[in-house]
């Protein structure tokens, strides 16, 4: 499942009911499943402006226009939806069609964007049903195994062994992950060494060998076959890749795409997930466990009554069909190590998932209109002569204040993650007077760490939580649980939940950083600023991540760059200098830091910048005899291809080594080859070409560094409403690219659309 599982549930996503919508034309396709095309039924009258509530949205034109909350529908008669007023006063006065009137043929891509659905220009999203029809083509299995060649063994016991292809698949998955941290765990080795055993004895067991113990297992075959298989891929050319690539596409298409209302929607993850070892966040005590095979007989399937059923693999029947049109996913199986279902939803940048984002985020600026309330209520109930009472106060108040989940009971078997209502004695520390230490594992085995002030009411219960005759392993809050504390909150307001408060913390926090921006700098130093921001709201949430194994290496590289560029800076300005001396006493401070740079250091630069661009020279000539070897040419042509690289590689060789002399040489008498077009004005707008390259490189050496160990995404995605984000946009003129990949782009298609620059959460 997606990262974004507390979400509002996808289920309680409602559409507008479409009476009038287009009929299906159901075809079969040359491998028996069902494809779906359009066919509009013309109507045989004309429609009034009040008919067209039943047309399909997309069959309609709309203009909207951004308001605060949502966008609006701005309805206008079929007769005069598409002709602009400028065009409709030419026709009344020249019934001739001009040349430049007649009508532009559209191309795929305009008629497309013209047909997409604008959901988020429905007056009402508030229904009982979620589709009316659904259509789709079913998911994609994994590849069956193939075992592997007769010499790639198992060693037990220093013995190569044979095992049955169903054991040698399991044994496989621990061999591809044998240098990996995952591998070295005894609980890892333990669960996957237990499963493995299980697996070999249900198949028969090994004809070779009794395998008991997992330290005489030798995996080192296994793990330099997958290696080899690695590089085999890597050495494909880029035509061959293409080919592949184009290939997996065209099996696929048939699944990325659904009907819904008779409407083609993309599909999200259609693909079932292949077997492999369980691993896990944090200390998760099933890591390692195997993830069985998932077969068609464990999925149930979603779709319309009258849809056709998309067949399963040969010998095999889907496990249960179903018809619920409440619900918004395609297809469910549970997964057998935590038990969990997993779902095939629609597409991120689905209609469904819109709304329901969209409707989580209003869901969250509704909580400001009764946040006082609450806040006033909880914090007379701080001191209430009931525990029940207290406790539901304090727990408010930590999710209100420091964005806790609310948390649940976790069994034996699952990791020990908490939240607010799950905390326990040895979760926090007090110090007086009023300062709270909490240390704990939150989601995803994440740990929360943090030293902070509370109210002196909240602290003085906090104390009374702990007091005798608890102790470690009791929870601080024993009169309440989520469901208790959900209850509370929905007295407030239908629907609230702890989720939406931290949603509502998230955004209010955002949008409270973004008035603290001023629209001043570049657009590159505006990002940052944006980033500082979206950081203050994932240090909140306690969005942590852990510092990538390359962030040295990629720091360290930015930084060999940033010294790189202030060397040929300094170069640009010495031969300003060797041009006119006297430069340098009309502006002394524009060239004092010529003299910044040691000898030492600057023979490192140039080493290191010589030694860069020969290793830029080599990999272009291996790149390009790799390329050759997939060429379909003659012998003959390949072998004349081949000396002209060659040629090419030893011109480019000799040209670097005449660079090499003449840095030596520069470097040592101080004197530099000046070209007749480099004169002091052209040398001064590199420099400044320089400086800002400088500068925007520290801008993002800075933003590498302070991200480290914040992730981002999770709350840009999850908690900030992206209207916020589009806000920013257009107030700052800082291109959305920058600040939303593509795939955000189409996820939240509906926000870019709805909000303008004065927007406020």
């Amino acid at each position: 499942m997606s990262s974004s599982e507390e979400e509002t549930p996808l289920n309680a996503v409602k559409r507008k009911r479409v009476t009038n919508r287009p009929e299906l034309v159901l075809s079969e396709s040359e491998d028996g499943l069902a494809t779906g095309s359009e066919k509009v039924k013309t109507p045989t009258t004309s429609f009034s402006e009040d008919e067209t509530e039943d047309v399909p949205l997309k069959k309609r034109k709309t203009n909207s226009k951004a308001t605060q909350s949502r966008p609006r529908v701005k309805k206008e008669s079929q007769s005069s939806a598409s002709v602009s007023p400028r065009k409709k006063s030419q026709q009344s006065k020249e019934p001739k069609i001009k040349k430049e009137d007649t009508p532009k043929v559209k191309t795929e891509d305009e008629a497309e964007e013209e047909e997409k659905y604008k959901w988020w220009e429905q007056q009402d999203l508030n229904d009982e049903i979620v589709w009316d029809t659904l259509e789709h083509n079913g998911v994609i299995f994994p590849p069956d195994y193939e075992p592997l060649p007769s010499h790639v063994k198992l060693i037990y016991d220093k013995k190569p062994v044979s095992l049955p292809p169903a054991a040698e698949e399991v044994a496989g998955f621990f061999a591809a992950l044998l240098e990996s941290d995952h591998a070295k765990n005894p609980t890892f080795q333990k669960n996957f060494f237990a499963d493995f055993l299980e697996v070999l004895k249900e198949n028969g067991g090994c004809p070779d060998a009794e395998i008991t113990e997992f330290e005489k297992c030798d995996f080192s075959q296994m793990f330099e076959y997958f290696q080899k298989q690695k590089e085999e891929k890597k050495a494909i050319s880029p035509q061959e890749k293409k080919r592949i690539k184009q290939e997996k596409e065209k099996m696929e298409e048939k699944y990325k795409f659904c009907l819904l209302n008779g409407r083609k929607e993309q599909v999200g993850n259609f693909r079932v997930e292949p077997p492999g070892l369980f691993r896990g966040r944090g200390a998760h005590p099933k890591t390692g466990k195997l993830k069985k095979r998932v077969q068609p007989e464990d999925i149930t399937l979603n779709l319309s009554k009258d849809a056709p059923i998309p067949p399963p693999p040969e010998g095999h029947q889907w496990g249960e069909i179903k018809h619920d049109n409440t619900v918004a996913w395609l297809a469910m199986w549970r997964e057998n190590v935590l038990g969990s279902v997993k779902y095939v939803r629609f597409a991120q940048n689905s209609s469904l998932k819109g709304m329901s984002d969209f409707k989580k985020f209003e869901k969250a600026r509704e909580l400001k209109n009764c946040i006082d309330a609450i806040r006033k209520d909880y914090r007379a109930k701080l001191k209430s002569e009931l525990m029940m009472d207290r406790q539901l106060a304090t727990a408010t108040y930590l999710i209100d204040v420091f964005a806790l989940r609310a948390g649940g009971e976790k069994s034996e078997d699952e990791a020990d993650t908490v939240g607010c209502c799950s905390l326990r004695y040895e979760h926090i520390f007090l110090k007086p007077p009023n300062t709270v230490v909490f240390d704990f594992l939150g989601k995803d085995s994440i740990r929360f760490y943090q030293e902070v002030e509370v109210d002196p009411q909240v602290f003085k219960n906090l104390r009374i939580f702990k007091k005798s005759p608890k102790k470690p392993g009791d929870n601080l809050f024993d009169r309440i649980d989520p469901s208790v504390l959900n209850k509370y909150f929905q007295s407030y307001l239908p629907g609230l939940t702890a989720k939406v408060f931290r949603t509502y913390n998230a955004s209010k926090t955002m949008q409270d950083q973004i008035d603290l921006i001023k629209n001043e700098g570049t657009v590159n130093e505006k990002v940052v600023k944006f980033n500082a921001a979206n950081r203050t709201v994932a240090i909140l949430c306690n969005h942590q991540r852990t510092v990538s194994k390359n962030h040295e290496a990629g720091v360290q590289k930015i930084n060999e760059k940033i010294e790189e560029m202030i060397w040929r800076k300094i170069v640009l300005k010495r031969m300003m200098l060797q041009q006119d001396k006297s430069l340098r006493k009309k502006d002394f401070k524009y060239f004092e830091e010529i003299d910044d740079m040691s000898k030492e250091e600057e023979q490192k630069i140039i080493e290191r910048v010589l030694q860069k661009e020969k290793e830029k020279i080599e990999k272009r000539y291996e790149r390009e005899l790799l390329k050759l070897g997939y060429e379909e040419l003659t012998k003959d042509e390949k072998a004349k291809k081949k000396d002209e690289l060659a040629a090419d590689h030893k011109s480019r060789l000799e040209k670097h080594k005449e660079l090499e002399k003449t840095y030596k040489n520069e470097f040592k008498t101080g004197t530099y080859e000046i070209k007749p077009t480099q004169t002091v004005e052209k040398l001064q707008q590199q420099v400044e070409k320089i400086e800002t390259r400088i500068k925007n490189t520290s801008l993002q050496l800075k933003d590498k560094e302070d991200n480290s160990q914040v992730a981002l995404n999770t709350s840009k995605i999850n908690y900030i409403d992206p209207r916020l984000t589009v806000m920013f946009s257009k107030k700052f003129e800082v291109p959305i690219e920058k600040l939303f990949t593509k795939t955000l782009r189409e996820k939240f298609a509906w926000a870019i659309e709805s909000a303008d620059e004065n927007w406020r959460f």
